[in-house]
Order: C-alpha cells, then sequence, then structure tokens
C-alpha cells in the first residue's frame, strides 16, 4: 500500500500512521477523487458510509498482545488510536473536507440489501446529495475494496442492488 501511494504522490503524512483499514479506505478514496476539480472545498452534502466484516480486529488483536506482555505493557498510542473502524472514515472525510455523515457497519458478509437500504436512508435527509460507499476488508494481509461514489440524482447508471450485487467480485 505504500508503494501505491507513493506512485498516487499525496501529500498527507498521517497516512503514515494508519493501519492497514484506514490506508486501503484512505488509498482507494485518493484514486476516486484524484482528478475532482475543486476537490479540497468543504462540502457538507457528501457522506461516507463503509462496511466491512472483520471491524478493526486486525489492529485490535495487535493492541490485546501488547497490553498482554509483561515487557511491553503499554502498547504506542497511534496502536490505540485505530482501535475504531470508523477511523477510517474520519480520515476520508478529513482529507477531503467532507462535513456530512460518517459511518461504518460491521456485517457477517458482503450484504447488498443492507448497503442499498443504509445509502438510501442518507438520502433522506436534504443536505446528502452523494454517498461514497464502501466495502473495506484488510485482515491477515487480506486486502479487499469495492468502492463507489452514488448520486442522488437519477441517472442513466441507476443506484439499486444490482449494482451493488455486479461489484461483489
Amino acid at each position: 500500500m505504500t508503494d501505491f501511494y507513493r506512485a498516487l504522490e499525496v501529500n498527507y503524512p498521517k497516512f503514515f500512521k494508519m493501519d492497514g483499514l484506514s490506508k486501503l479506505g484512505f488509498l482507494a478514496s485518493e484514486k476516486i477523487f484524484e482528478n475532482t476539480p475543486n476537490r479540497f472545498e468543504p462540502r457538507e452534502d457528501i457522506a461516507v458510509v463503509c462496511f466491512n466484516r472483520s471491524s478493526s480486529l486486525e489492529i485490535d488483536m495487535l493492541y490485546q498482545k501488547n497490553i498482554q506482555s509483561n515487557e511491553n505493557y503499554f502498547p504506542s498510542p497511534s496502536v490505540f488510536a485505530y482501535t475504531l473502524p470508523n477511523i477510517v472514515t474520519g480520515e476520508i472525510a478529513i482529507r477531503n473536507r467532507f462535513y456530512g455523515e460518517t459511518s461504518f457497519y460491521i456485517s457477517e458478509k458482503y450484504d447488498t440489501e443492507m448497503i442499498f437500504r443504509t445509502v438510501n436512508n442518507c438520502f433522506l435527509d436534504k443536505i446528502t446529495n452523494f454517498v461514497l460507499c464502501a466495502w473495506i476488508e484488510s485482515f491477515k494481509e487480506k486486502l479487499d475494496v469495492k468502492m463507489f461514489l452514488i448520486t442522488k440524482e437519477k441517472t442513466d447508471n441507476e443506484f439499486s442492488e444490482q449494482t451493488i450485487h455486479m461489484n461483489d467480485n
């Protein structure tokens, strides 16, 4: 992921403090928004909603291992900082200056019905016009990310459970 970060020529030093889950989500969002005009202007109309199966379990396990060790009882604050899955949504929102809803949901599987329902619920408010939606899994060196930007506006590429399912490959 570090090589990909460098290839994108991103300048975001906090990247190196992130856990794998946050890095993966961050890099996917960088790719999606890399050519967006006026990218870093504040936006209240963009929500960030992510899902996965393992939450932040990988970093939680590292944290647990550190506090169980008599020699190294005090883990690094940077390890503790990334023990919540919603850190990735926060990092994406901070980087891009999105001030809309951010949330992270845990699901046993890539659940198209739940994703569809959650995204549509975001559009119920009058402010949200876009949802950056992602399935981000980073556990035991297995990486999986599916990220898409969904618009409230009706388009030829209509958002549906079927379009979410097409991304399940």
